[in-house]
């Protein structure tokens, strides 16, 4: 089952059991797969599940945007409401990877670049990025490759 016939089959599922925060959550979800995937090629287009990753982990750093300024902004009620929504889309996205996972991966990536500073970081974050296919975010990653580069 593709991750898009799993979320429209959660989305029937909550539905049915009238979870109305979760519904609202999976119906913005599948409306902005929809969007990119209108975007790619047209109304009858589908994404892969790569793409559709790319698009849930897009809304959960929109999230996470929204719970940073809330907070500040003193509205801690909003912040939660966005921290349940994130936790919702999170279930969609495989495991992120542990500290230490990440540091063994940054590792291999810069031996296999064959770098030794960090004018070359742009390759070792390539060949990271492929091999955390999605675990791990981005910001994590360039932070632990300027760490090991340092």
């Amino acid at each position: 089952m593709s991750l898009q016939q799993q979320i429209d089959h959660d989305l029937k599922e909550a539905m049915k059991a009238r979870e109305a925060e979760r519904l609202g959550v999976l119906r913005m979800l599948k409306a902005a797969l929809k969007n990119v995937a209108i975007e790619k090629g047209g109304a009858a287009a589908v994404l892969d599940d790569a793409e559709a990753m790319a698009v849930i982990r897009k809304q959960v750093k929109q999230r996470q945007d929204s719970i940073e300024g809330f907070t500040k902004g003193g509205r801690p009620e909003l912040a939660a409401k966005e921290q349940a929504e994130m936790e919702i889309l999170n279930t969609y996205l495989p495991k992120a990877m542990s500290p230490e996972d990440l540091a063994t991966l940054v590792k291999e990536a810069i031996v296999e670049a064959g770098t030794t500073s960090k004018a070359q970081m742009g390759a070792v974050m390539k060949i990271a990025s492929a091999k955390a296919a999605g675990r791990a975010d981005g910001k994590a990653l360039s932070v632990e490759v300027q760490r090991q580069l340092a």
